[in-house]
């Protein structure tokens, strides 16, 4: 059977905050989104979580977004578009050089937050994106919601797209995700989870709030390291995963 990524956001402690169990996580993925340090994470700790990835043979992608530390990201910013261009490549950069510093190397792009969100429909967004990636390196992939506009601007340019889905976020009917501020947006049952990580990997299809199924062809699903018992939740992913015999492995 063809294998599944399994990828989730590490990297994003700042200082003396804490953030997630990134050690733990990095055994059940195959991939990593490692902060770049505008969102989230400093040097220290993405150098760190870098070494940490190297270490376990798990792939490193940069998890670039908005420079919103005290919003985490997830406000959307209405910014010139130059602007953006140059914090994507900014940002990947720095990761460039505190990867390789680790003993690795950046392998794809994951835009974060309210970013990933805003370039789903934001075509002068989704466009500065990929300007980004194309002068920084085009051989990297960007990993995409499909039908988005950023699919359609990387396609347009000739970057590869490697197609997402997340285990522990709900599905409006249209393919995209449940807003954060609505109720259930983020599943934590593991059982939810378990399920709705093996429809994707086996039928290539995701059961929306309102039961109906939205074909999305994934090759790489997303278990947030933020989630209530996240660690726990992967792990269950990882067996429910080898159980049905789809092997997991990252696509860059």
């Amino acid at each position: 059977m063809q294998s599944i990524d399994l990828n989730s956001d590490v990297g994003e402690s700042f200082g003396q905050w804490s953030f997630g169990s990134d050690a733990e996580i990095i055994r059940s993925v195959s991939s990593v989104n490692v902060a770049c340090g505008f969102h989230a994470g400093d040097p220290t700790g993405i150098r760190q979580t870098c070494k940490t990835a190297a270490g376990a043979g798990v792939t490193v992608g940069a998890h670039p977004g908005y420079r919103d530390l005290a919003g985490f990201g997830r406000r959307f910013l209405d910014m010139a578009l130059p602007e953006l261009t140059n914090d994507i490549v900014y940002q990947v950069g720095a990761l460039q050089a505190l990867a390789v510093s680790a003993g690795t190397s950046v392998a794809y792009i994951k835009p974060h937050g309210a970013l990933y969100n805003a370039i789903v429909h934001h075509a002068g967004q989704a466009q500065a994106v990929v300007e980004a990636v194309r002068d920084v390196d085009p051989a990297l992939p960007l990993l995409v919601l499909p039908g988005s506009e950023i699919q359609r601007a990387a396609r347009a340019a000739d970057l590869r797209t490697v197609v997402e889905a997340f285990a522990d976020r709900a599905y409006l009917p249209d393919g995209t995700l449940v807003p954060r501020t609505q109720p259930g947006a983020v599943l934590q049952e593991p059982a939810a989870v378990v399920e709705h990580v093996l429809r994707i990997a086996g039928e290539g299809k995701i059961k929306a709030i309102d039961g109906t199924l939205v074909d999305v062809g994934a090759e790489s699903i997303c278990v947030h390291g933020d989630t209530p018992g996240a660690v726990a939740m992967a792990e269950a992913v990882r067996r429910a995963l080898a159980a049905a015999g789809i092997p997991v492995a990252g696509f860059a």
